[in-house]
């Protein structure tokens, strides 16, 4: 363990370095993407696998990552995970074709796949015993999200204006070695489980999501009844079907079925799903909006997501803990919900010939109140809920829960967008209606998910601490 108060924050900040460059890492390439067009030869349509490919290894590795947490200790796993990532950025930044970059991004996914519940379970072992210090270490972690995605917006616009766009990869290289060789120095030791990988079962529900995440993602292009569509997401629900049979019938299962019977446990995952199937469509169609619509340059709009992104970075350290203690976790998590859902809501009524002052900044900062209070508690029950041997599945599975939401919300948004004109880039008035749409879809998946926590979250009977009280007294 790390004995020391100073050690521990050095190894939260390392931890929420982490997630600040796993997200960071699905943002900073969208202003060089037509730049890795012209050089790599990527078709219109192939293009935005440059971003999918890192996002569905990501999302299907992700229990994987958060079983060979347990078994091989999150200390060890952590570090491989930025050796991966390491790898993976050496492979895009030196790609001359297309399936060369494709492969690297891939790797950059699998990277964060072993990262990312790693590092929630050295969050958990680092502060899980201290109640008072785990709600703000939490909130210190959730809030390094937005910024590492407002900040990709910046970084990917400058690199690519005044370098090129091989250095949004290179720029990973110094980052990963010096989280390896921090990792040894302020990271907890964890003691690694006797057991196996249930490599039948993490190839089964690797593939089932990967395949089930491509072809919701590809098809906004080929269109929903296509067989393009349709053969690859029956084939990915067959095999997450065949993943869950097998999970009941082995003994050394990759997810022990029951751990979803801990009270509130699937009701925070669903909660952290719908988040991100809410909250991601909003920032790439705000994105959009100011760019295509508003005419902002692409460092400007990242500049106008700041307000949003400051909003959430203080809300979530200064104020969340405190009303989550007065609250609870359930009150806040379906009050979150519906204020994303109002800031949608408000979106949805930008105009064609809008403003930045009236048309985005209010309605995007109710939007952020709602992430920002929804996130921490959601994400605080999904962990301490589990067992503490298994806080690596726990990790795995609500951020594969967060991460398949995003991909999955982005991808059926994109498609409603389309329907309603969100790519006709010559008419103004038809292209924000088709804005319009995706955020009022998104506004739906929000108040439903507020809806859903009412019925599958049981309501406190102790303040805000109490879940991470209790994972420290078993």
């Amino acid at each position: 363990m790390v004995e020391t108060d100073s050690r521990r924050w050095w190894a939260l900040g390392l931890i929420a370095s982490a997630q600040f460059m796993v997200i960071m890492d699905t943002s900073i390439i969208g202003v060089a993407l037509p730049e890795m067009q012209k050089d790599l030869g990527f078709s219109p349509g192939g293009l935005s696998w440059v971003f999918n490919a890192y996002v569905i290894a990501l999302g299907g590795l992700l229990l994987l990552g958060g079983r060979l947490s347990d078994l091989f200790g999150a200390r060890r796993l952590f570090a491989a995970g930025w050796v991966i990532t390491l790898g993976g950025s050496v492979v895009a930044a030196l790609a001359a074709t297309t399936w060369a970059e494709l492969l690297g991004r891939v790797l950059q996914g699998a990277g964060a796949a072993l990262i990312a519940p790693s590092a929630l379970t050295l969050l958990m072992v680092l502060f899980g015993s201290r109640p008072r210090e785990l709600t703000k270490a939490l909130a210190l972690y959730g809030a390094a999200a937005p910024a590492g995605g407002t900040a990709g917006v910046f970084l990917g616009g400058v690199i690519t204006e005044w370098l090129s766009w091989p250095w949004i990869f290179w720029l990973y290289v110094p980052i990963s070695l010096v989280a390896i060789l921090a990792t040894g120095r302020v990271m907890p030791t964890v003691s690694a489980r006797r057991g196996s990988v249930d490599v039948l079962g993490a190839a089964t529900v690797t593939a089932g999501l990967a395949v089930t995440v491509f072809a919701v993602v590809r098809a906004p292009q080929v269109g929903w009844g296509a067989f393009e569509t349709l053969g690859p997401l029956v084939g990915g629900l067959v095999l997450l079907a065949l993943f869950v049979v097998l999970q009941r019938v082995r003994q050394e299962s990759l997810v022990r079925l029951g751990i979803f019977h801990t009270p509130n446990l699937g009701g925070a995952n669903l909660a952290q799903f719908l988040l991100g199937a809410a909250w991601i469509p909003m920032w790439y169609f705000l994105n959009l909006y100011l760019q295509q619509v508003l005419g902002y340059g692409a460092f400007a709009s990242g500049a106008a997501l700041l307000p949003m992104t400051v909003l959430i970075v203080v809300l979530m350290v200064a104020v969340a803990p405190k009303l989550i203690a007065k609250l609870g976790s359930k009150t806040m998590i379906i009050g979150g919900l519906w204020a994303l859902a109002a800031g949608l809501l408000w979106l949805s009524l930008a105009r064609p010939t809008g403003t930045f002052v009236v048309d985005v900044l209010p309605a995007s900062l109710v939007a952020a109140l709602g992430q920002a209070l929804a996130f921490i508690p959601s994400l605080g029950t999904a962990i301490s809920s589990a067992r503490p041997e298994e806080g690596g599945l726990a990790a795995g599975i609500v951020n594969t829960a967060y991460q398949v939401g995003s991909a999955l919300g982005l991808a059926a948004m994109t498609a409603v967008g389309l329907s309603f004109g969100a790519d006709r880039h010559d008419d103004p008035v038809v292209l924000t209606d088709g804005f319009s749409a995706a955020f009022l879809g998104a506004s739906g998946i929000a108040l439903a998910g507020g809806f859903l926590a009412m019925v599958t979250l049981r309501a406190d009977k102790r303040t805000a601490e109490a879940p991470a009280e209790a994972a420290a007294t078993r």
